[in-house]
């Protein structure tokens, strides 16, 4: 299968997947309506399939959530598969994806970084010193 293909199978399945899991179909208590499917990469034969699972829950949560939707990868597999036609159906690996969390905690550092910089430019301009040294001050007479 083309790869074009593949990553177009790849969405269509997250998109499924989503939805099973905000229509609460997915019964298991471990399993919230919090969780969201990042994306889906399918190999190249369909056998298997990672879906990667983030959330801005904690951790732990998180967690939890991946084991419920692993454990209910038989039912997502089986419903899904009854809607799309393809040959081979493949079989269905939860990962916990924490890189949205990691991409905000690390614009959240920058925007500290951004703060502290304006704070010690605006104490140097009102002391007057640019903070560059003028090599004329050194200077003896």
């Amino acid at each position: 299968m083309g790869q074009y293909r593949l990553l177009k199978l790849g969405e269509q399945l997250r998109k499924e997947i989503s939805s099973m899991i905000m229509k609460r179909e997915v019964k298991d208590p471990r399993v919230s309506e919090f969780l969201s499917i990042n994306r889906v990469e399918v190999s190249k034969d369909l056998s298997y399939a990672k879906v990667y699972v983030s959330s801005f829950m904690d951790e732990a949560s998180v967690k939890r959530g991946v084991e419920g939707l692993q454990s209910a990868a038989g039912f997502i597999q089986s419903s899904i598969a009854g809607k799309l036609r393809i040959y081979k159906f493949p079989k269905f690996t939860f990962i916990a994806d924490f890189s949205m969390r990691d991409g905000y905690d690390m614009v959240q550092r920058l925007n500290e970084l951004e703060k502290e910089s304006a704070a010690i430019e605006a104490g140097r301009q009102a002391s007057g010193s640019s903070g560059i040294p003028n090599p004329e001050d050194n200077l003896a007479d």
